[in-house]
């Protein structure tokens, strides 16, 4: 792996910085396994869902699918994951 393929660009650090507080603001207010969500918040996090899925087939970028876990933790610490995996160079 080349380090300009790690490369860390501003954007790619603000969504690994709204992925942390996504998941800090999960775990502080106990949303675990999708306790507390709502119907609007489980359509959001199907939607993702299937997004996550056929970008994954369509661009092959694997790592994606650690997206699919996260789910559980809120959609508030699963969309900016994605993002920041998503916005990486896929060789």
């Amino acid at each position: 792996m080349s380090s300009s393929s790690s490369e860390l660009t501003p954007l790619r650090l603000a969504w690994a910085g709204l992925a942390l507080a996504g998941l800090a603001v999960a775990l502080w207010r106990g949303e675990v396994l999708w306790q507390g969500a709502g119907g609007s918040e489980l359509l959001a996090q199907a939607t993702l869902a299937l997004w996550c899925l056929v970008e994954t087939m369509l661009r092959r970028n694997w790592a994606a699918l650690l997206t699919l876990p996260a789910l559980a933790l809120g959609i508030g610490f699963a969309l900016p994951l994605y993002l920041f995996i998503r916005s990486r160079r896929i060789t």
